[in-house]
């Protein structure tokens, strides 16, 4: 049922990576995959914002942030995601930046913004698909889905 309501995001790019295991998921918009070398990664997916889900340093939880990251866990928590990148492979917190696909050619990162469990958040230079996520943004606030409810 899952892959039904999500295909519309099939095939949008290519991957740049092999099928990787993610291992953990901290929270609606960032995880960690395992290489076949047993080498860990975190990734922080590229164009998005999901709500705090925990209280860290000076950050609070956010409204809909527990909702968030559940959603994510189920989603991608020992799944296999393939990464594509864009111009900017790290942030400065040096986490790689990624676009992720679920084995389906699903976006992921698309698929949360759809769903109301994430925003569109551009951090130049790294805004290949910007307009796709602006627009799925006004679709989930337009359909109160997700934290536009």
């Amino acid at each position: 049922m899952l892959l039904t309501v999500i295909s519309p995001f099939t095939g949008i790019a290519q991957s740049k990576t092999g099928l990787l295991l993610v291992t953990k998921v901290s929270d609606g918009d960032t995880f960690w995959v395992t290489h076949p070398s047993g080498k860990e990664e975190k990734i922080r997916l590229i164009g998005i914002n999901s709500p705090e889900s925990r209280k860290t340093g000076n950050k609070d939880v956010e409204f809909y942030g527990k909702e968030a990251s559940a959603f994510a866990k189920q989603l991608l928590l020992n799944k296999q995601v393939r990464l594509e990148f864009d111009v900017q492979k790290y942030d400065r917190y040096k986490r790689t930046l990624a676009y992720a696909y679920l084995e389906s050619g699903t976006m992921v990162n698309a698929f949360l913004i759809k769903e109301g469990y994430a925003r569109a958040t551009t951090y130049p230079p790294n805004v290949r698909y910007q307009e796709l996520f602006q627009k799925l943004e006004r679709e989930a606030r337009s359909a109160r889905r997700g934290l536009w409810r």
